[in-house]
């Protein structure tokens, strides 16, 4: 073992950062094992500095400016858990990459926007960029297909990357309730933020999506590339026809590489029961790559929170000590393909389509002539309710055809006076 400690600066003291230290004081002895030498914590910053962590944060030296960790003779690798893409985050990894340190990061948007950069960076600097926390919090997923699964060509990836929403499509499932309700709740419990914006809306699983793509197709980051649609507009009549139906509704990140490009979309989803991610409920994150080797690779756990998070930074930091650097996204940034998008009208699936109508006679027949003038074969249509001011719900599915006659066959069906709202299309993931 080496007698000379790994020495951490620590940015950001929220729930994760006070896990940092908390996992580093618990099993201190077990991960210097693991290490071959001690991990210690030399500096902090944070924007409070009176405020209790639950953490003895005095043996530490304080910076008030977070960049200044970068320039400390005292640390060998600075972990960044403040958040954003931009702003101080971004200030404090370029500096400490240049500072010829090691750069551990939590930080999903930065990666999504600015990995591309910082992984080149620190290839010429010869320094560690890790980021096993910015994907699925405590699920090795990004050294899953990194390194377990880096002789095996990817051909696609799917998974439930926020915990947010599928705890909020477990709880609306489980309790028949809408989905305002069970948001309300959620912050509450604490299982949302006050704006819970980037998870409901897809945003956050987006960023993660592009990550994973990286990984595990060697193409560029691509997050503009991304097709997002969040849970906002799911209703507990879409959760019960999908029941009867024999799914599950689920928000999916998938993204697969051939040919014809890159495809990534998050999106709800019906999803098969007996479907790996179709049995994944409340907060937790699951994502199942298909290898043309090694075959069909699950990786499920706790996407979030102090413990998980905290445990995936420090997994970092041991490899780091450990002499374990290897390039950021599993090849040298320069052999990273500039992968055409790939266009998401030509992808073919099926479909779940609802629709809020008035209730009145011709409304039926005016959504099947859309369907048919769009190219869409019905495969299943019902109408449930007995109708009111709110209108009905007809919810129908289709046969396997491109997505493009779908959206062309809404397009036809856009500004009828029949239909309340907008329209809810699902992917259908057997």
């Amino acid at each position: 073992m080496s007698s000379e400690p790994l020495r951490v600066a620590l940015a950001g003291l929220g729930t994760v950062g006070a896990g940092v230290v908390k996992l580093l004081d618990a099993n201190r002895d077990l991960i210097a094992r693991r290490a071959g030498r001690t991990i210690e914590v030399a500096a902090v910053s944070a924007r409070d500095r009176a405020r209790d962590r639950g953490v003895d944060l005095a043996r530490f030296a304080w910076t008030d400016d977070v960049a200044d960790l970068a320039g400390r003779d005292d640390v060998d690798v600075v972990v960044e858990l403040i958040g954003g893409s931009d702003g101080p985050a971004l200030t404090l990894a370029r500096r400490a990459i240049a500072a010829g340190k090691g750069f551990v990061t939590a930080n999903k948007a930065m990666i999504a926007h600015h990995g591309a950069e910082l992984a080149e960076a620190a290839e010429a600097a010869g320094v560690a960029l890790k980021f096993e926390a910015a994907v699925a919090g405590g699920v090795p997923v990004i050294k899953g297909l990194r390194e377990g699964a880096a002789a095996n060509a990817i051909a696609q990836v799917d998974g439930i990357l926020n915990g947010t929403c599928n705890y909020i499509l477990s709880e609306m499932e489980a309790k028949g309730s809408d989905f305002a309700d069970v948001l309300a709740e959620a912050q509450r419990l604490g299982f949302a933020e006050a704006d819970p914006s980037f998870d409901i809306d897809g945003v956050d699983a987006a960023h993660k999506l592009a990550i994973l793509a990286t990984v595990a197709f060697g193409t560029r980051p691509d997050f503009d590339g991304v097709e997002v649609r969040g849970i906002r507009d799911v209703v507990a009549g879409d959760i019960a026809e999908a029941a009867a139906l024999g799914y599950r509704v689920r928000l999916i990140g998938v993204a697969a590489a051939d040919a014809h490009g890159l495809y990534q979309r998050v999106t709800p989803c019906l999803v098969r029961e007996g479907h790996p991610l179709a049995r994944v409920t409340g907060a937790t994150n699951a994502v199942v790559a298909e290898g043309d080797f090694v075959g069909r690779l699950l990786f499920e756990g706790r996407g979030a929170g102090e413990g998980p998070t905290a445990s995936a930074v420090v997994a970092d930091l041991i490899d780091i000590a450990r002499g374990i650097g290897g390039t950021a996204f599993g090849m040298p940034v320069a052999s990273l393909s500039a992968a055409a998008r790939a266009d998401p009208g030509a992808r073919r699936e099926r479909a779940y389509l609802r629709f809020i109508v008035q209730d009145r006679a011709g409304v039926l027949a005016e959504l099947t002539a859309g369907m048919r003038d769009g190219g869409v074969s019905i495969e299943s249509m019902i109408q449930r309710g007995a109708g009111d001011s709110e209108g009905v719900l007809v919810a129908m599915t289709t046969h396997e055809g491109p997505a493009r006659a779908v959206a062309a066959a809404l397009e036809r069906l856009e500004g009828s006076a029949s239909l309340i709202g907008r329209p809810m299309v699902m992917p259908i993931v057997d």
